[in-house]
Protein backbone atom coordinates (compact mmCIF):
# COMPACT_ATOMS: atom_id res chain seq x y z
CA UNK A 1 0.00 0.00 0.00
CA UNK A 2 1.32 3.52 -0.72
CA UNK A 3 2.54 5.61 2.30
CA UNK A 4 0.12 7.29 4.10
CA UNK A 5 -0.18 11.12 1.81
CA UNK A 6 0.19 12.91 5.43
CA UNK A 7 3.09 10.98 6.67
CA UNK A 8 4.67 11.40 2.92
CA UNK A 9 4.47 14.88 3.25
CA UNK A 10 5.89 15.22 6.87
CA UNK A 11 8.98 12.90 5.77
CA UNK A 12 9.47 15.47 2.71
CA UNK A 13 9.71 18.22 4.77
CA UNK A 14 12.17 16.45 7.24
CA UNK A 15 14.08 15.52 4.37
CA UNK A 16 14.43 18.78 2.61
CA UNK A 17 15.47 20.32 6.22
CA UNK A 18 17.93 18.26 6.27
CA UNK A 19 18.57 18.43 10.05
CA UNK A 20 20.79 16.27 12.02
CA UNK A 21 19.94 12.82 13.19
CA UNK A 22 19.06 11.73 16.87
CA UNK A 23 22.52 10.60 17.48
CA UNK A 24 24.07 14.11 16.41
CA UNK A 25 21.90 16.29 18.76
CA UNK A 26 22.32 13.54 21.68
CA UNK A 27 20.00 13.03 24.24
CA UNK A 28 19.17 15.91 25.76
CA UNK A 29 18.82 18.13 22.84
CA UNK A 30 16.25 14.85 21.55
CA UNK A 31 13.87 14.83 24.54
CA UNK A 32 13.00 18.22 24.01
CA UNK A 33 12.78 17.63 20.04
CA UNK A 34 10.77 14.60 21.30
CA UNK A 35 8.36 17.03 23.42
CA UNK A 36 7.56 18.63 20.70
CA UNK A 37 6.50 16.09 18.53
CA UNK A 38 4.10 14.79 20.69
CA UNK A 39 2.36 18.24 20.02
CA UNK A 40 1.09 16.56 16.76
CA UNK A 41 -1.12 14.11 18.82
CA UNK A 42 -4.17 16.52 18.49
CA UNK A 43 -5.99 17.95 21.01
CA UNK A 44 -5.74 17.48 25.17
CA UNK A 45 -8.32 15.57 25.95
CA UNK A 46 -10.16 16.39 29.29
CA UNK A 47 -10.68 13.80 31.97
CA UNK A 48 -12.00 14.03 35.45
CA UNK A 49 -9.19 13.24 37.00
CA UNK A 50 -5.09 13.98 36.27
CA UNK A 51 -2.84 13.80 39.59
CA UNK A 52 0.72 13.53 39.67
CA UNK A 53 2.47 10.61 41.78
CA UNK A 54 5.59 8.94 42.95
CA UNK A 55 5.89 5.44 43.20
CA UNK A 56 8.02 4.03 45.61
CA UNK A 57 9.01 7.98 46.66
CA UNK A 58 11.27 7.92 43.64
CA UNK A 59 9.24 7.31 40.22
CA UNK A 60 7.46 10.29 38.60
CA UNK A 61 4.14 9.20 37.71
CA UNK A 62 0.64 10.62 36.21
CA UNK A 63 -3.04 9.07 37.25
CA UNK A 64 -5.69 9.89 34.68
CA UNK A 65 -9.57 8.62 34.95
CA UNK A 66 -12.61 9.66 33.49
CA UNK A 67 -14.86 8.95 36.18
CA UNK A 68 -14.37 9.60 40.09
CA UNK A 69 -15.79 5.88 40.66
CA UNK A 70 -14.48 3.71 42.69
CA UNK A 71 -12.70 0.16 42.08
CA UNK A 72 -11.66 1.38 38.18
CA UNK A 73 -10.11 -1.03 36.21
CA UNK A 74 -6.09 0.23 35.56
CA UNK A 75 -3.43 0.31 32.65
CA UNK A 76 -0.34 1.47 33.77
CA UNK A 77 1.27 2.97 30.57
CA UNK A 78 5.34 2.81 29.12
CA UNK A 79 5.97 5.72 26.61
CA UNK A 80 8.42 5.06 24.04
CA UNK A 81 10.83 6.84 22.58
CA UNK A 82 13.97 4.16 22.29
CA UNK A 83 14.84 3.62 26.67
CA UNK A 84 16.55 7.76 25.87
CA UNK A 85 13.84 10.29 25.38
CA UNK A 86 10.12 10.54 26.37
CA UNK A 87 8.53 11.55 29.93
CA UNK A 88 5.10 12.07 30.75
CA UNK A 89 4.48 15.08 29.08
CA UNK A 90 4.94 13.33 25.46
CA UNK A 91 2.66 10.73 26.51
CA UNK A 92 0.12 12.63 27.82
CA UNK A 93 -2.49 12.61 24.94
CA UNK A 94 -2.24 8.80 24.66
CA UNK A 95 -2.32 8.45 28.28
CA UNK A 96 -5.77 10.69 28.02
CA UNK A 97 -7.29 9.29 25.16
CA UNK A 98 -6.67 5.40 26.69
CA UNK A 99 -8.48 6.61 30.24
CA UNK A 100 -11.52 8.47 28.44
CA UNK A 101 -12.26 5.42 25.83
CA UNK A 102 -11.64 2.53 27.91
CA UNK A 103 -13.24 4.33 31.55
CA UNK A 104 -9.51 2.98 33.39
CA UNK A 105 -7.48 4.44 35.44
CA UNK A 106 -4.14 5.10 33.36
CA UNK A 107 -1.30 4.67 35.48
CA UNK A 108 1.52 6.52 33.08
CA UNK A 109 5.19 6.29 34.16
CA UNK A 110 8.21 8.01 34.07
CA UNK A 111 11.17 5.33 34.39
CA UNK A 112 14.46 6.42 34.39
CA UNK A 113 16.15 6.58 30.73
CA UNK A 114 19.43 5.73 29.12
CA UNK A 115 22.24 6.32 28.79
CA UNK A 116 22.49 7.90 32.77
CA UNK A 117 20.85 4.89 33.42
CA UNK A 118 21.17 1.81 31.19
CA UNK A 119 19.52 -1.83 31.18
CA UNK A 120 17.70 -2.67 33.76
CA UNK A 121 16.96 0.31 35.52
CA UNK A 122 13.65 0.67 33.36
CA UNK A 123 12.89 -2.73 34.04
CA UNK A 124 13.22 -2.74 37.25
CA UNK A 125 10.85 0.62 37.43
CA UNK A 126 8.21 -0.29 34.95
CA UNK A 127 8.01 -3.92 37.03
CA UNK A 128 8.17 -2.08 40.41
CA UNK A 129 5.41 0.35 39.21
CA UNK A 130 3.27 -2.57 38.72
CA UNK A 131 3.16 -4.30 41.67
CA UNK A 132 2.97 -0.88 43.78
CA UNK A 133 -0.38 0.09 41.81
CA UNK A 134 -1.92 -3.81 42.38
CA UNK A 135 -0.60 -3.09 46.43
CA UNK A 136 -1.94 0.48 46.29
CA UNK A 137 -5.29 -0.02 44.11
CA UNK A 138 -7.58 0.91 47.05
CA UNK A 139 -5.96 4.50 47.83
CA UNK A 140 -5.84 5.17 43.82
CA UNK A 141 -9.49 4.14 43.23
CA UNK A 142 -8.47 1.16 41.37
CA UNK A 143 -8.98 -2.70 41.01
CA UNK A 144 -6.31 -5.00 42.05
CA UNK A 145 -7.78 -7.75 39.79
CA UNK A 146 -8.38 -5.70 36.88
CA UNK A 147 -4.45 -4.49 35.46
CA UNK A 148 -3.38 -4.31 32.46
CA UNK A 149 0.23 -3.16 31.20
CA UNK A 150 0.68 -1.36 27.76
CA UNK A 151 3.56 0.95 25.86
CA UNK A 152 4.37 2.12 22.47
CA UNK A 153 8.04 1.13 20.84
CA UNK A 154 10.27 0.77 23.62
CA UNK A 155 7.38 1.07 25.92
CA UNK A 156 5.88 -1.50 24.22
CA UNK A 157 9.49 -3.33 24.89
CA UNK A 158 8.98 -2.76 28.39
CA UNK A 159 4.99 -4.11 28.66
CA UNK A 160 5.97 -7.27 27.20
CA UNK A 161 8.79 -7.96 29.41
CA UNK A 162 6.90 -6.88 32.43
CA UNK A 163 3.78 -9.02 31.26
CA UNK A 164 6.38 -12.41 31.58
CA UNK A 165 7.71 -11.14 34.63
CA UNK A 166 4.40 -10.47 36.34
CA UNK A 167 3.39 -13.94 35.02
CA UNK A 168 6.75 -15.08 36.66
CA UNK A 169 5.43 -13.05 39.87
CA UNK A 170 2.37 -14.83 40.01
CA UNK A 171 0.09 -11.61 38.82
CA UNK A 172 -2.97 -12.33 36.18
CA UNK A 173 -2.61 -9.46 33.88
CA UNK A 174 -5.66 -9.16 31.77
CA UNK A 175 -3.76 -7.53 29.01
CA UNK A 176 -0.67 -6.47 27.16
CA UNK A 177 -0.98 -3.57 24.84
CA UNK A 178 2.03 -3.36 22.30
CA UNK A 179 2.08 -0.56 19.88
CA UNK A 180 4.99 -1.36 17.45
CA UNK A 181 7.18 -3.00 20.07
CA UNK A 182 10.93 -3.72 20.36
CA UNK A 183 11.45 -7.40 21.24
CA UNK A 184 14.47 -8.03 19.11
CA UNK A 185 17.94 -5.72 19.90
CA UNK A 186 19.71 -7.81 17.59
CA UNK A 187 18.19 -5.75 14.82
CA UNK A 188 18.00 -9.11 12.36
CA UNK A 189 14.68 -8.49 10.55
CA UNK A 190 14.03 -7.88 7.18
CA UNK A 191 12.01 -4.70 7.70
CA UNK A 192 15.45 -2.99 8.67
CA UNK A 193 16.68 -3.69 5.25
CA UNK A 194 13.17 -2.23 3.45
CA UNK A 195 12.49 0.44 5.96
CA UNK A 196 15.98 1.30 7.70
CA UNK A 197 15.87 4.77 5.94
CA UNK A 198 13.27 7.41 5.24
CA UNK A 199 10.44 6.41 7.48
CA UNK A 200 10.30 8.34 10.48
CA UNK A 201 12.51 6.01 12.61
CA UNK A 202 15.99 5.05 10.96
CA UNK A 203 18.19 1.96 11.51
CA UNK A 204 21.14 4.67 12.82
CA UNK A 205 18.56 5.68 15.05
CA UNK A 206 17.56 2.52 16.90
CA UNK A 207 21.34 1.48 17.12
CA UNK A 208 21.91 4.52 19.19
CA UNK A 209 18.84 3.90 21.29
CA UNK A 210 20.14 -0.09 21.88
CA UNK A 211 23.74 1.19 22.44
CA UNK A 212 22.82 3.61 24.98
CA UNK A 213 20.20 0.89 26.73
CA UNK A 214 22.00 -2.20 26.28
CA UNK A 215 25.26 -1.08 27.01
CA UNK A 216 27.40 -4.70 27.05
CA UNK A 217 24.60 -6.56 28.58
CA UNK A 218 23.19 -9.85 26.10
CA UNK A 219 21.10 -8.30 23.20
CA UNK A 220 19.36 -11.37 23.56
CA UNK A 221 18.66 -11.82 27.16
CA UNK A 222 14.48 -11.99 27.43
CA UNK A 223 14.16 -8.57 29.53
CA UNK A 224 15.97 -6.98 26.93
CA UNK A 225 14.53 -8.82 23.56
CA UNK A 226 11.35 -10.54 24.85
CA UNK A 227 11.43 -12.56 21.32
CA UNK A 228 14.07 -14.72 23.20
CA UNK A 229 12.36 -15.60 26.06
CA UNK A 230 11.84 -19.55 26.35
CA UNK A 231 8.09 -19.73 27.65
CA UNK A 232 5.71 -17.35 27.42
CA UNK A 233 2.78 -19.96 28.33
CA UNK A 234 0.59 -18.01 30.62
CA UNK A 235 1.50 -14.29 29.84
CA UNK A 236 -1.41 -11.80 29.19
CA UNK A 237 -3.80 -12.07 26.42
CA UNK A 238 -2.41 -9.32 23.68
CA UNK A 239 -2.82 -6.79 21.39
CA UNK A 240 -0.01 -6.20 18.85
CA UNK A 241 -0.10 -3.17 16.55
CA UNK A 242 2.50 -2.66 14.26
CA UNK A 243 3.10 -0.52 11.03
CA UNK A 244 3.95 -1.31 7.60
CA UNK A 245 6.69 0.81 6.93
CA UNK A 246 8.42 0.78 10.20
CA UNK A 247 11.75 -0.77 10.90
CA UNK A 248 10.15 -2.94 13.86
CA UNK A 249 7.51 -4.09 11.74
CA UNK A 250 8.70 -7.57 11.62
CA UNK A 251 9.92 -8.42 14.77
CA UNK A 252 6.26 -7.00 16.35
CA UNK A 253 4.81 -9.72 14.18
CA UNK A 254 7.32 -12.50 14.78
CA UNK A 255 6.63 -11.86 19.05
CA UNK A 256 2.85 -12.52 17.98
CA UNK A 257 3.79 -15.72 16.54
CA UNK A 258 5.79 -16.34 19.71
CA UNK A 259 2.92 -15.86 21.84
CA UNK A 260 0.59 -17.57 20.06
CA UNK A 261 2.64 -20.66 19.38
CA UNK A 262 2.73 -20.52 23.01
CA UNK A 263 -1.05 -20.60 23.62
CA UNK A 264 -1.32 -16.86 24.47
CA UNK A 265 -4.61 -15.21 22.90
CA UNK A 266 -3.28 -12.66 20.51
CA UNK A 267 -4.33 -10.23 17.84
CA UNK A 268 -1.67 -8.95 15.26
CA UNK A 269 -2.81 -6.01 13.48
CA UNK A 270 -0.41 -4.16 10.95
CA UNK A 271 -1.55 -0.44 9.98
CA UNK A 272 -0.42 -0.61 5.77
CA UNK A 273 0.85 3.16 4.79
CA UNK A 274 2.19 3.83 7.68
CA UNK A 275 5.32 4.66 9.67
CA UNK A 276 6.48 4.15 13.30
CA UNK A 277 4.58 6.49 16.00
CA UNK A 278 1.78 6.88 13.53
CA UNK A 279 -0.37 6.12 16.45
CA UNK A 280 0.68 9.19 18.01
CA UNK A 281 0.31 11.38 15.20
CA UNK A 282 -3.06 11.98 14.85
CA UNK A 283 -2.69 15.94 13.23
CA UNK A 284 -0.50 14.10 10.85
CA UNK A 285 -2.66 10.63 9.89
CA UNK A 286 -6.03 11.27 11.79
CA UNK A 287 -7.91 8.05 9.98
CA UNK A 288 -4.62 5.13 10.61
CA UNK A 289 -4.39 6.85 14.48
CA UNK A 290 -7.88 7.22 15.10
CA UNK A 291 -8.69 3.79 13.85
CA UNK A 292 -5.53 2.03 15.85
CA UNK A 293 -6.63 3.91 18.80
CA UNK A 294 -9.49 2.76 18.70
CA UNK A 295 -8.84 -0.55 18.45
CA UNK A 296 -6.31 -0.21 21.41
CA UNK A 297 -9.52 1.06 23.72
CA UNK A 298 -11.93 -2.12 22.42
CA UNK A 299 -9.58 -4.71 23.42
CA UNK A 300 -8.95 -3.24 26.79
CA UNK A 301 -12.34 -2.48 27.39
CA UNK A 302 -13.12 -6.14 26.54
CA UNK A 303 -10.30 -7.57 28.65
CA UNK A 304 -10.91 -5.07 31.44
CA UNK A 305 -14.80 -5.87 32.17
Amino acid sequence: MPLDPGLEVMLDQLAQANGPTTREVGAVQARELYGTMALLNGDVVDVARVEDITIDGTIPARLYASSAGEALPMVVWYHGGGWTIGDLESADRTSRRLAAGTGALVVSLEYRLAPENPFRAAVDDCLGAVLWVIANADSLGGDPSRVAVGGDSAGGNLAAVIAREARDEGLALRHQLLVYPVTDCTMSSSSYDANGEGYLLTRDTMTWFIENYVGQADHKDPRISPLYADDLRGVAPALIITAEFDPLRDEGEAYGDRLRDAGVDVEVRRFDGQTHSFFELTMITPAAATEAVELAITRLKAALA
